[in-house]
Order: C-alpha cells, then structure tokens, then sequence
C-alpha cells in the first residue's frame, strides 16, 4: 500500500499535536500553535504536510512557503526566527525492521517533495531536521544537498553527583564555590524573558551582526505553546539583572534557546556556569533526561559547552536548488 500524502486536513489538525507527541522527532515547534506563530512571524504560508498508510499516520511534515516576486522559495524551519530544529517528524516506524523502515519512510519523503514540486514550484528550498533523524538519504536521492550539523546534549540521567563530577574542573570549581548568596535565579518571569532577548540582541548587534529575530515571536511562542514551554532562567546580583537564558522545552528535553551571551555587568559571579546548572538540576528534578545545549558547530564556543562533557548529537541541513540568487539568500542570510 503507497503512502497517502497531504495537507493536514481539520481532523488532522485536531490529532496534529497527539502525532508529534508521539514521534521520536517531534519538538515544541512541531506544535500546530508553534507552527502558526512562526507562519505569522515569517510572513510566510504553513502547508502542514502528513503521510498517512492506509488509517495509519506515518509522519508530518511542516513546511512555509515564502514568495519573493516572481521567487518562490520552501523552509523548515522558516528563516530569521532561530527556531533550532523543524522538518519531517516520522511516526509508528520503531517497531518495523530495517526494510520496511526505510522504505516506509522514503515513500513518506518522496510523497513530500512531490507535492512541494507539484504544488509550489520553488527555485530553492532549506530543511533542518531534528536530532532525532538519522538518514536523510531520501532527500540526497531527489536532489537535496545534505549537510551534517552538530549539537551538544547532556544526559541527565545520571545523579547529581556523578553529573557534576564529569564537568571540567573550572565548571565544577564555578559551580560548587560560588556563595548562594551571592547572586539569585528565578525562573518563568515574562519580563526576563524581554531582557534576555534584549541583552542577546546587543551582544550581536556590538559584534556588527543582525540578530533579526522579532522579539514579538518569542513572547508569542511562549504564549501559545501547547505542551512545550519557553522558560526564562534570569540571574541577579544584588537584585540587579545580569544575564539569562530561554530553554525550549518539550518532552523529556530542554534546550539552550537563545541566552547565555557575555555579560558587561561588571561582577564577580560566573554567570553562564549558574545558569546552566540551574537548567540541568531544575530539569533532572522534573524528570527530563537531556539538555541540548544547541549548537556544535562554533569552535570558540565549543570550548565552554564541552565543558560539561556532553554527547555529541547529529542533525541534518538539507538544500534545494540554486543558493546563487541574491533574492534567495537574502531571506536565509541570518540563519546561514
């Protein structure tokens, strides 16, 4: 039996976040709330794509069009936003062997990018997959450029103890002599979530890159999230806001969003190595078993997130047609 592929229609919509629930790729952007606060933010058209095997779902597939002229142009995630993970999420495929797997799959993928050619046309097209993803090759097979990409993940799974003793002696050393009273953190205050992204905004824009992102979409995003969350860790000295960071947060996972920029609050307070760990046992107490700290792939800020001796986790950069034309680039240019 072929794979049966569509946009969602309005009873799909209603089990759309039951699917990405219960798939091994799902994420809060995943969300059908997500999707459409990235649609509104991007100024871009949501087609929420689902493959169905007979009765049975085997995948959604979130995917915004954007037109620029006579230029039509496909993203998941859409461009400017910094949304760390979107593209297929595949689902009820754990149980088969590796035959039927793939070739359930390839027929869902395949599905996929024949209706986007069919129905949409576009000279280019961008896919960044989930961690969870693990073989692209159908998208290679129809023409896509694939690109492996990187992000750290620490496994939360461990006790206290024995998670702080694999950080690096100058983690540890932060972590453990630093006074309580020396600074606070509080956690879930909307007005913090405004000044992380304000303080993450400056540090780019001190750099001489554009940061981009509407801060109307990351308070929307907060808000509208059905089961995931978006939660501001803020810490303070002396009552006074030195530094955050914004964890997206879904299922067993939470992730170093946006944050944990260099402060120019002048103290004495290891401010990022706090927030961290603060993310990491306020997780573990709530039973979440990993801590994606987003990103791999810089070398000079490899060297602080290694520190905390985390797994190294793949996910995938998937590209369609000619990347020449400035028209294109122009819309993925912050995200590139």
């Amino acid at each position: 039996m072929s794979i049966d592929v569509r946009v969602a229609t309005e009873d799909d919509l209603e089990r759309w976040n039951g699917y990405v629930e219960r798939s091994p790729q799902g994420t809060a952007c995943h969300e059908l709330e997500a999707l459409r606060v990235q649609a509104d933010h991007a100024g871009a058209t949501l087609h929420p794509l689902i493959g169905f095997k007979g009765q049975e779902p085997v995948g959604v597939f979130p995917v915004f069009e954007l037109r620029k002229g006579p230029v039509t142009t496909v993203f998941s995630p859409p461009p400017h936003l910094r949304v760390p993970y979107l593209g297929p999420a595949f689902l009820n495929m754990g149980k088969l062997k590796q035959r039927k797997r793939e070739k359930r799959r390839s027929r869902f993928i395949d599905g996929c990018l024949e209706w986007i050619t069919a129905e949409l046309g576009p000279k280019y097209g961008h896919v960044r997959t989930a961690t969870g993803v693990d073989d692209v090759r159908p998208f290679g097979w129809s023409g896509y450029e694939t690109t492996p990409e990187y992000t750290y993940a620490v496994d939360l799974g461990r006790d206290e103890d024995a998670l702080l003793a694999s950080f690096s002696s100058d983690a540890r050393r932060n972590v453990t002599n630093t006074a309580d009273d020396a600074y606070e953190i509080t956690v879930d205050d909307r007005e913090d979530s405004r000044r992380i992204f304000e303080q993450v905004e400056h540090r780019y824009e001190s750099q001489g890159i554009s940061f981009g992102v509407p801060l109307g979409f990351v308070l929307d995003l907060a808000d509208e999230l059905e089961t995931g969350a978006v939660r501001p860790y803020a810490l303070r000295v002396d009552g006074a806001f030195v530094g955050g960071i914004l964890a997206l947060e879904y299922g067993s996972r939470t992730g170093r969003w946006m944050g944990g920029v260099r402060t120019d609050a002048d103290v004495d307070v290891p401010t990022n190595d706090l927030l961290d760990w603060a993310i990491i046992c306020d997780a573990r107490e709530r039973g979440l078993e990993t801590y994606d700290l987003v990103g791999a792939d810089n070398r000079r800020i490899n060297r602080y997130k290694a520190k905390f001796n985390p797994d190294l986790e793949t996910y995938y950069s998937l590209e369609y047609g000619s990347w020449g034309m400035q028209t294109v680039a122009s819309l993925y240019d912050s995200v590139k």
